[in-house]
């Protein structure tokens, strides 16, 4: 008889075999599986995820490209929904653990077997919970996209989807942690605000969630998180339009290409930094 070992890893090469690949950055290759380039130790979690995930009312998902500020995005997420479970600022969780340990991808918790065990951890989770993805809309479990999501529904239903562009949430902070929190449906209310400002709250968790605080902070120096990524390649600058000092001339008309392409009639257009 097969040993589970075995049998795992023969499923496993039945899945790849069929999928084109590629050399990876992150992995030895990258397939590309439903129509999006991925890692070979993500596909399970990701079909995983797709079947078993059951998503709630109050769920909030930081869903991103990778290198687009997610981590940025996940701590200032995190402080906000929470900012009256955790009030103190001296002993935040995000001072001893890293913003992906406290909001996880949703495919790094469904990788691996033990399913049932997987889904009670998630059903005890403190509401509201908070997940991350880098997985792309159609890839997402039925009980998500029928949740109507993304750049057209967050115009069409801006009170379910809130649509983000670093640059702009770079350049006012202040204005987007507001936003933020009203869209979460936890705003500073006129009362609270004038009550939490005159006690820093909004510029206690500006600083928290900074690039700067957290790079420093000796849990994201050394260590790694979900599948053994380590920490600190998740902090590179954080500068916008640093890109194109990794692009060549024929990559950026490329991409700048593919942009218009992808984009056409959507309304929806990112600065370029050139």
């Amino acid at each position: 008889m097969a040993s589970t070992e075995g049998l795992q890893a023969y499923e496993e090469e039945k899945l790849l075999l069929p999928l084109h690949k590629e050399k990876g950055w992150a992995s030895r290759h990258l397939y590309l599986f439903q129509d999006f380039w991925c890692p070979s130790t993500h596909i399970e979690g990701v079909i995983n995820f797709q079947n078993h995930f059951q998503a709630k009312d109050s769920d909030v998902i930081v869903a991103s490209f990778p290198k687009s500020g997610t981590t940025w995005l996940k701590a200032l997420t995190f402080s906000i929904v929470n900012r009256k479970r955790f009030s103190s600022f001296d002993n935040h969780p995000l001072l001893t653990s890293n913003s992906h340990e406290l909001v996880p991808f949703l495919d790094f918790i469904f990788h691996g077997d033990n399913i049932q065990h997987k889904l009670s951890y998630l059903s005890n989770m403190t509401e509201p919970r908070v997940f991350g993805t880098h997985i792309p809309f159609p890839s997402l479990s039925n009980s998500i996209k029928e949740s109507n999501c993304y750049w057209k529904q967050s115009i069409a239903t801006p009170n379910k989807v809130l649509f983000l562009k670093y640059e702009e949430l770079k350049e006012d902070v202040d204005f987007y942690v507001k936003r933020i929190a009203e869209f979460l449906d936890c705003p500073f209310t006129e009362e609270e605000e004038e009550e939490e400002e005159s006690n820093g709250v909004i510029e206690n968790i500006i600083k928290l969630c900074s690039f700067e605080k957290m790079k420093n902070l000796e849990v994201n120096k050394s260590g790694t998180v979900g599948r053994n990524i380590e920490k600190k390649y998740l902090f590179r600058k954080g500068e916008i339009g640093d890109w194109v000092n990794y692009f060549s001339p024929a990559m950026i008309e490329k991409l700048s290409k593919t942009m218009e392409e992808k984009l056409s009639g959507s309304d929806l257009s990112f600065k370029t930094c050139l």
